[in-house]
């Protein structure tokens, strides 16, 4: 896996990735602190709706980036978004209320819903080879995950010696880094394809490609299982620790880096897990092991500051990495197989709007139920949520997905490879579902 960092294109975007997410994990440690320390008990509830606004956000201006920004403008658009996002993050410790620390996750959430869906889009791109992307993938997976755990860890080091206010001086760092990284980097050579038309239409392509293909709509109600797994833990860890089991700021760091080890862990298998087991039948068990761990710990939770529930904390934050990360990495393969590469950049974008739309319904779930009716009964009502994503997913991702199906061109361009492949208009014909728009019968 290392050895594809020997692509000094992906190398140095890795890099930038990976001081961006550690900056990210500071940020998250002390944007946690900060609403305990301006609303007390209340706390899980101001995350809950200072994370739904970002929710909201990614949802609706995601699908403008890869609408608006023309692929030969991408360094460009990426390097001022991250500089405003150093701006952002600057000002984070001058908040003294509530409302400040909603508009502030607002505009620097609108930076990150420009930027991460551009960047996604550009590694296949990158990375032709699915072995090497699939790979690159797992790599992406581990960074997020070092970002859990060691972002906490540092966080934790870092509080011992100084305010918590000085994790957002880091935060803005890791952007600036970042964004010296993109212009050191060469970008690949620029496509036509989705940025062609009126706006209107490049709004819609990558939403008509995802809606239309069985397996991106399974990845969505995996989506929705995946969020409601980390809603629980991004929202209401903090309360769990501090107010229920009576821990201290280091103890919140441990409680994110237990979620992070799980996560890296799964992404240090899943390259070999996938070269011999199908995505599909990765991402449904990833699936069932989320719903099985919240709903046990609905069942054993015990808000008291006893062993039983510091190991019950842990193991459950540990295993829902696990199943995090077995649901999200392999997502990227299941866009690039379902797009051209000039579509990849809206479907890129279709997927972070929709998929966070899954977040937008579990972070309030996690804020105000976990406020007003405790933790057993929030941990219920989420893994009820994960079941339902992972029943929509068994229903509506066909177990036969690389099989021959019948499907029409009736709505493509006549340029469409499937077309010019068979040098006739717009027909009905099989192809191989896992390998649409990338191989078909000649």
């Amino acid at each position: 896996m290392i050895s594809i960092l020997r692509h000094r294109v992906f190398r140095r975007l890795f890099t930038a990735q990976v001081v961006a997410l550690l900056g990210t994990g500071l940020l998250t440690v002390a944007l946690a602190l900060l609403a305990y320390d301006l609303a007390g008990e209340r706390a899980g509830a101001v995350l809950g709706t200072a994370l739904t606004i970002k929710m909201l956000v990614y949802v609706l201006l995601a699908p403008l980036s890869g609408a608006l920004v023309p692929p030969e403008r991408r360094k460009a658009a990426l390097i001022t978004f991250d500089l405003l996002r150093v701006c952002i993050a600057l000002a984070l410790p001058f908040v003294s209320e509530v409302w400040q620390i909603y508009l502030l996750i607002a505009l620097l959430q609108s930076a990150s819903a420009g930027f991460t869906p551009l960047f996604q889009s550009l590694i296949p791109e990158v990375l032709p080879d699915e072995r090497e992307y699939t790979r690159a993938l797992s790599l992406s997976r581990m960074a997020y995950d070092l970002e859990n755990l060691i972002s906490p860890l540092l966080a934790a080091a870092l509080l011992a010696w100084v305010h918590f206010h000085t994790l957002f001086m880091a935060t803005a760092i890791g952007f600036a880094v970042s964004a010296g990284l993109i212009l050191a980097a060469a970008f690949p050579k620029t496509r036509t394809g989705a940025h062609q038309g009126r706006l209107g239409e490049r709004l819609m392509v990558g939403t008509r490609i995802y809606l239309r293909t069985p397996r991106l709509r399974g990845l969505l109600a995996l989506h929705l299982c995946a969020a409601a797994g980390g809603a629980m833990v991004f929202v209401n860890t903090v309360v769990l620790v501090k107010g229920e089991l009576l821990g201290t700021e280091q103890h919140v760091a441990l409680a994110f880096a237990a979620f992070g080890g799980g996560s890296m862990l799964t992404a240090l298998l899943l390259p070999r897990i996938l070269d011999r087991v199908t995505d599909r039948q990765v991402m449904l068990t990833a699936a069932g092991l989320m719903v099985l761990t919240l709903l046990t710990a609905a069942v054993i939770w015990t808000p008291s500051p006893t062993w039983q529930g510091w190991a019950t904390l842990l193991v459950a934050w540990g295993v829902v990495g696990v199943a995090y990360s077995g649901l999200v990495t392999p997502g990227g393969r299941l866009l690039r197989r379902s797009a051209r590469d000039a579509d990849l950049p809206a479907v890129f974008a279709t997927q972070f709007s929709l998929s966070h739309a899954c977040w937008l319904l579990a972070y309030p779930l996690a804020g105000w139920i976990g406020l007003t009716f405790g933790s057993g009964v929030v941990l219920a009502v989420l893994g009820g949520v994960a079941a339902t994503g992972w029943i929509l997913a068994i229903r509506g991702w066909p177990a036969d997905d690389q099989s021959i199906r019948l499907h029409t061109h009736d709505d493509l361009n006549p340029d469409h490879p499937h077309i010019r492949a068979h040098g006739v208009a717009p027909h009905a014909h099989p192809f191989v579902i896992d390998t649409v728009h990338r191989r078909w019968p000649g």
